[in-house]
């Protein structure tokens, strides 16, 4: 295992510094927005798709707890969702660090979910509550969220896309690129087990010899 994490390096290259600016940009406009349809109620109150997707603003919908309001209710549930949050940045960012940049996509998926944490952390740290106003209607509700919800439902949905279907570890692998991988992949792993089938063998004989 401590082999392993010294042979971890830091890949921070051009697409992940331009990853990061992108990053920095969401938590902005998923603050300046909640700032805006708290100022601005009229400007930001309107329909999108009647029914389905609604915006209401004037700090009508506030959410002290987390997803469909869990732990909204349980006096400790702030504390807990700030926590784990932040250890969910220090896991996530040190993902992105070392992860190689071949893998364009989930840091992509990464830096858009680590936007979407931060942005709600914001507003747990200074509010104990997160500021909502863009209705979608689940299961029958109008649910109500932010831009920084839909970072991290966008960047967790691609990141399974890619994990599934995509990059080179892909489960089910769709794409040439993920298949071409895999290929190779699989034929140094046929080479090397007949390496060592060849070394085993020599051995043996090495051995009846004596």
């Amino acid at each position: 295992m401590l082999e392993k994490l010294k042979k971890l390096k830091v890949n921070i290259g051009w697409k992940s510094i331009v990853l990061i600016g992108v990053c920095i940009a969401l938590i902005l406009v998923d603050l300046l927005t909640k700032i805006f349809e708290e100022r601005y109620a009229d400007a930001w109150t309107f329909k999108v798709i009647p029914g389905f997707i609604e915006v209401e603003g004037g700090a009508i919908h506030r959410n002290p707890g987390c997803a469909f309001s869990f732990l909204a209710n349980a006096s400790w549930g702030q504390g807990f969702l700030i926590a784990m949050t932040f250890l969910l940045l220090i896991a996530l960012v040190a993902v992105y660090i070392f992860m190689p940049e071949r893998f364009l996509i989930l840091k992509i998926s990464l830096s858009m979910i680590v936007a979407g944490a931060v942005g709600n952390l914001i507003d747990r740290i200074a509010y104990l509550e997160v500021r909502d106003f863009v209705g979608v209607r689940m299961f029958g509700n109008m649910v109500f969220c932010n831009f920084a919800d839909f970072w991290i439902t966008f960047g967790t949905a691609l990141a399974i896309i890619d994990i599934m279907f995509l990059n080179e570890f892909a489960l089910v692998p769709l794409t040439k690129k993920a298949k071409a991988a895999q290929a190779k992949k699989k034929e140094q792993e046929n080479k090397s087990n007949s390496d060592t089938q060849e070394i085993n063998s020599d051995k043996t004989d090495t051995d009846g010899n004596e």
